[in-house]
C-alpha cells in the first residue's frame, strides 16, 4: 500500500507537489506531512531531487496563500462590515485587526506559518490589512519553505535508514518526532517575537 502511495506521488511529480501544497495552504483542510513527507522519501531513493522537492513545496504554499489574501481583500472587509458583528467581529474590532497587522504584518505572517493550526489561515487577517504583497510573499514563503524543508527531511530521514518503508514505521517516525518539531517552531517563533518586540520598542524610543 505505501509502494503504491510513493509510486502515485512518483507519476503526480512536482507538479502534483505544488497542487496538493496550495490545497494545503488555502482554506482547504488538507495535511501537508502527507505531501512532503513522501517527496523526503522519494528524494532519498533518488526518485525526487530533495532541493527542488522544496521549492515547489514551497511556491506550492505560495500559492495557497495568495488565494486566501485575495479572498480576504476581495470578500472578507465587505462580509465583516456587514456580518461582522454576529461572528464577533464588530468595525472597531477589524479596524483593530487592520491597524495591528498594519504595523507587525511581516513578524505575524512569518511566525504564523510556523505555527500548527494557525499556518493555513494567517493569511486572512493580511488581506484584510491589505498588506504589501511583496513583503507578504517573502515573509509567508520564508515561514513555509522552512516548515516544508523539515517535512522533507523526515522523509529523507525516513528513506535512508529504513531497511523497509512501511506505513508503520514511517508514521512511528513522524510520531516520535511531531511533538519535538513543533516544540521547537513555537519556541523558535517565541524567540522571533522577542527580539522583534525588543527591536520595535527600541524603534519606538527612537534609540535604533
Amino acid at each position: 500500500m505505501v509502494e503504491s502511495f510513493l509510486n502515485l506521488f512518483d507519476q503526480l511529480g512536482y507538479g502534483g507537489i505544488v497542487l496538493l501544497m496550495a490545497l494545503e495552504s488555502s482554506f482547504f483542510p488538507f495535511p501537508s506531512e502527507v505531501v512532503m513527507i513522501p517527496a523526503g522519501i522519494l528524494a532519498a531513493h533518488g526518485r525526487m531531487d530533495p532541493w527542488v522537492a522544496t521549492l515547489m513545496g514551497t511556491i506550492g504554499s505560495w500559492i495557497g496563500a495568495v488565494v486566501n489574501y485575495y479572498i480576504a481583500v476581495w470578500f472578507g472587509q465587505p462580509i465583516l462590515v456587514k456580518y461582522g458583528k454576529y461572528v464577533l467581529m464588530p468595525q472597531s474590532r477589524l479596524k483593530k485587526v487592520e491597524s495591528f497587522f498594519y504595523e507587525h504584518g511581516e513578524v505575524s505572517t512569518f511566525v504564523g506559518r510556523l505555527v500548527p493550526g494557525v499556518r493555513q489561515y494567517i493569511s486572512f487577517p493580511a488581506g484584510l490589512a491589505r498588506m504589501n504583497l511583496a513583503r507578504f510573499l517573502f515573509f509567508t514563503g520564508t515561514g513555509a519553505g522552512i516548515w516544508v524543508a523539515i517535512l522533507v527531511l523526515i522523509g529523507y530521514v525516513a528513506g535512508r535508514q529504513l531497511d523497509r518503508i512501511d506505513s508503520d514505521s514511517v508514521a512511528a517516525l513522524w510520531h516520535n518526532y511531531s511533538v519535538e518539531i513543533t516544540l521547537g517552531l513555537l519556541a523558535f517563533g517565541t524567540i522571533v517575537v522577542t527580539a522583534y518586540i525588543i527591536w520595535y520598542r527600541r524603534k519606538k524610543r527612537g534609540t535604533l
